[in-house]
């Protein structure tokens, strides 16, 4: 028994807030977590998705970490030289939003104290706050090498995006042009589409009468007024008979007096709306993919504050000069109520409209045409689609393939630059005349520009930054020392397997493959494990405005890491979101609790290790059924493992542990442990095996409750079980015969509790077994096994029935026999029938109101996905129900 365990036996609980930061401490201590490139053991890695540097331990941290760290700690004890890789993302908007907030309380800001300035701000910051989502994943259990712990921003990882810009640059790949990208008026920057939150806003459509050349008029709806300043053209379908005359015509544009062409589109759909679209190529992607099919002009009306600008449009009349720099919404009021005035509004309908806005800024987002830098990602794109076709990459479940293909097939030059200050700067100087020159360094840029313009010029460097997915999407190789050659990224790349939630497939795994197949000509992973979303224990996305965002490191100090981890393990079916409630894990507690109880059970029945046990060796048919339970056991959570079933694996366990050897084997294994003799001393030796398997089998995903019970009963040293090998089958003799007969008690003994149970007899209350038809061998089973049948089945004798079934029986089927139990004497059975009755009744009138409210169209179409879910599962609970009850009435019929 080690130090940390001088007790005569485990305490009455498991202390999970007194010892998992001890355990923690003693497996770092140990070097547990630890890789070790130059060792001869055959690889495992992982690259843990780099959470933001600001940010705290979520449920989708808890998920997804728990998911990876299971993983990493079979493989550990399956002898693997293991490399998690840990690390954080600089995460530029995240972190630039929280500096800014801070020197807004210092009554300042980035701009009056300068770039440099602030940066020093920034890195101070992360040096002070920035290590909260490490310490917590601690707290989690996770076992990563934490001594390589990267951060994006780092010296070594900047060299490899600047390598890694450089060479693209060189190679055509990286490019400056003008597109539309999303834009936050707020934050000033260009942002991703995982960044753009769309909320449902209740507005209007507006329908304008646009004046065709030549007498006629064209009617168009638009959500937008305000942007009909920067229409280029009114698109109609080429089929569609009702403007088929105007296609080629010309409308005069309302407010503004320029001519803008009729175009046929397929794009314009005659179902939808007049039939007529506005098209406004520097204000919507759509539009500006018909602008670019039509060679129609892009004039931008909005600036990037958001404000009115009428520098690209030209001539035009006063009362559109006066909207010059207005904010975008009180342009809006002033249109519509212009183009009222002139008679040119027709109608205005209400509409809920899809509106995007910054998930951090709040504010509408604008699309906005701008020069940016772009990444060519259709030609990265298709070694990546490859990889997964012939494949070189799997993804787990297979069905996510086809959201990869139906996005990279369709992707579209990738916007990499952010106006933002945090983050890797642009390696690109300007000369005088706005030549570029891409280098690694101002050094090299200078030259260049000396080589360009013959003599010295002055140069700037491009103000902006890359996109925080740029510097990401070069994790799996960056870590591992690239662009040097090191031990290793020889050993460790690629990669296993990326454990993932389908919310960033193209965002982040996608640009993985891209970058990782380009530069390391390699796949970065061999398997993509996604995993769904936790949501609430309705089913419910988590969100702050509706209150049910559960903090995960609460859940921890009110019920343990061990709960946790078992719960959203057992919860991760394959393509399943995760339903996640305070319930659920104090429910899932009581298996902790019940493997504690049953190790101290152990405890005071004598149960220590022995070394020298063979399994071979055991003799009883009840250690040979354990032995055999415990190889299943090793074999289900083994395969489950395999395939990434890791809800598989806690079921496994769970059943093995609380079910074979909690429920049965220690209950039939009293009699033994009270005894003595040959007999006994087996079954404690078989329990102390069984007990390291279930141990080991089980660290994974409860890591601490099985470190502390594994060290208390000095299987190893201390903090020792992380490092275990993992279990394996053992020899054992005549398996199928012990298992038989094992099985055979079990199912008997259940199937006398459940009757008892249905028909409400009191446990004090024990009632006579009879046996009808049975067998040779069923009645020579009953009288050996009459000692559990009469503790556990609260039996006053078991035999063979003689005669006529006596009144007022229930009865069960086991295999050839029917179990008699006579109830006349112990309860009233008329009484009982009517109970049961009332009982199916009640459950049968609310199956009708489920059944009613699901056959219900309305009610389907309206209600939330989460409310849909939970009336099916109230539909099976009550189907359930009234077969159970209708199984009791006719035991007693």
């Amino acid at each position: 028994m080690n130090d940390a365990s001088q007790n005569v036996t485990l305490d009455k609980h498991f202390d999970a807030a007194g010892q998992e930061a001890r355990l923690y401490a003693g497996w770092e201590a140990a070097g547990a977590f630890g890789a070790h490139p130059q060792s001869n053991a055959a690889p495992f890695s992982i690259m843990i998705p780099p959470p933001n540097v600001t940010g705290s331990l979520h449920v989708g941290h808890a998920l997804t970490m728990t998911l990876q760290d299971i993983l990493v700690r079979v493989r550990r004890m399956q002898g693997r030289d293991v490399l998690w890789q840990p690390g954080t993302d600089h995460a530029g908007i995240a972190t630039q939003m929280v500096v800014e907030r801070l020197l807004d309380g210092e009554k300042t800001n980035r701009k009056e104290i300068g770039r440099d300035k602030f940066l020093e701000r920034v890195w101070k910051w992360k040096a002070e706050s920035g290590g909260t989502i490490s310490s917590q994943l601690r707290r989690l259990g996770a076992s990563p090498d934490w001594g390589r712990e990267r951060f994006t921003m780092d010296e070594g990882l900047s060299k490899a995006v600047r390598e890694v810009f450089v060479r693209l640059h060189g190679e055509g790949l990286i490019y400056q042009d003008r597109r539309l990208v999303n834009w936050d008026p707020k934050l000033q920057t260009a942002i991703s589409d995982l960044e753009v939150e769309t909320k449902e806003v209740k507005g209007s459509l507006w329908y304008l009468r646009y004046p065709v050349e030549g007498g006629a008029e064209i009617i168009v709806a638009t959500t937008r007024p305000e942007t009909m300043l920067g229409d280029s053209a009114v698109a109609v379908h080429p089929e569609n008979p009702k403007y088929k005359d105007l296609i080629g015509k010309f409308v005069i544009l309302p407010l503004t007096g320029r001519k803008i062409p009729i175009v046929a589109d397929e794009y314009a759909d005659p179902e939808k709306g007049t039939g007529a679209v506005k098209i406004t190529p520097a204000h919507d992607f759509n539009d500006f993919e018909v602008g670019k099919r039509h060679n129609l002009l892009s004039p931008s009306i909005l600036d990037r504050q958001g404000r009115i600008t009428l520098a690209e449009i030209g001539e035009v009349p006063d009362f559109t000069k006066s909207l010059e720099g207005m904010d975008r919404f009180a342009a809006r009021k002033a249109i519509v109520a212009e183009l009222e005035a002139q008679g040119v509004l027709e109608k205005i309908e209400p509409h809920t409209n899809q509106v995007p806005h910054g998930d951090r800024s709040g504010v509408v987002i604008e699309p906005l045409l701008t020069v940016q830098w772009y990444c060519n990602a259709g030609v990265l794109a298709g070694p990546a689609i490859a990889a997964v076709e012939t494949g070189k990459i799997e993804f787990v479940p297979k069905q996510w393939e086809n959201t990869f293909f139906a996005w990279m097939r369709d992707i579209q030059p990738w916007c990499i630059s952010r106006q933002l200050w945090w983050g890797h700067r642009i390696p690109a100087w300007y000369g005088p005349d706005g030549a570029v020159f891409v280098a690694h360094d101002e050094a090299q840029a200078q030259a260049k520009a000396n080589a360009h313009y013959g003599e010295r010029r002055a140069i700037t460097q491009d103000e902006d930054v890359l996109d925080t997915w740029f510097s990401s999407a070069l994790w799996p190789f960056s870590t591992l020392g690239w662009p040097e050659q090191t031990a290793e990224l020889a050993k460790y790349y690629p990669t296993d397997v990326l454990v993932t939630g389908f919310d960033i497939i193209f965002f982040w795994v996608a640009r993985m493959m891209m970058m990782g197949l380009h530069f390391m000509d390699d796949v970065p992973f061999k398997t993509v494990y996604i995993h769904g979303l936790v949501r609430d224990e309705r089913g419910q996305k988590m969100s702050k405005s509706k209150g049910n965002v559960i903090d995960p490191i609460s859940l921890i100090e009110e019920f343990g890491t061990d709960a946790l981890r078992y719960t959203v393990a057992a919860s991760a079916g394959p393509g399943r979101d995760v339903k996640l409630g305070k319930a659920k894990v104090e429910a899932n507690r009581s298996f902790i609790t019940k493997l504690w109880n049953a190790a101290r059970f152990c405890e005071m029945n004598q149960v220590v290790p022995n070394p020298d046990f063979n399994p071979a060796s055991a003799k009883l048919p009840l250690s040979r059924w354990i032995l055999a339970a415990s190889n299943k056991a090793i074999a289900d959570a083994t395969a489950a493992v395999e395939a990434f079933r890791v809800d598989d694996y806690a079921f496994a366990v769970w059943h093995f542990v609380w079910g074979d050897f909690c429920d049965w084997f220690l209950e039939f294994a009293k009699p033994a442990f009270a005894g003595g003799g040959a007999d006994a001393a087996e079954i404690r030796a078989v329990a102390a095996y069984v007990l390291g398997v279930l141990l080991r089998l089980m660290h994974p995903i409860t890591p601490f409750v099985t470190e502390e019970i594994w060290d208390h009963f000095g299987y190893g040293a201390a903090c020792s079980l992380i490092n275990a090998s993992w279990p394996q089958a053992a020899e054992v003799s005549e398996t199928a015969a012990a298992s038989a007969d094992v099985a055979w008690a079990i199912q008997l003994i259940s199937e006398i509790r459940t009757v008892r149970s249905e028909m409400n007899v009191p446990p004090s209350q024990k009632s006579p077994v009879l046996l009808k038809d049975a067998s040779a061998e069923t009645l020579a089973r009953a009288a050996a096994w009459q000692e559990a049948i009469f503790r556990m089945a609260r039996a006053s004798s078991v035999g063979e029935l003689a005669g006529e079934i006596p009144r007022g029986s229930a009865q069960a089927v086991l295999n050839e026999a029917t179990i008699i139990l006579p109830l006349a004497e112990l309860i009233d059975l008329d009484a009982e029938r009517v109970r049961l009755a009332g009982l199916r009744g009640k459950a049968a009138a609310e199956l009708d109101k489920v059944n009613a409210k699901l056959a219900n169209e309305d009610f389907v179409k309206r209600a939330p996905e989460a409310i849909i879910a939970e009336n099916e599962e109230r539909r099976a609970s009550f189907s359930a129900e009234i077969i159970r009850l209708d199984a009791a009435l006719s035991r007693i019929a």
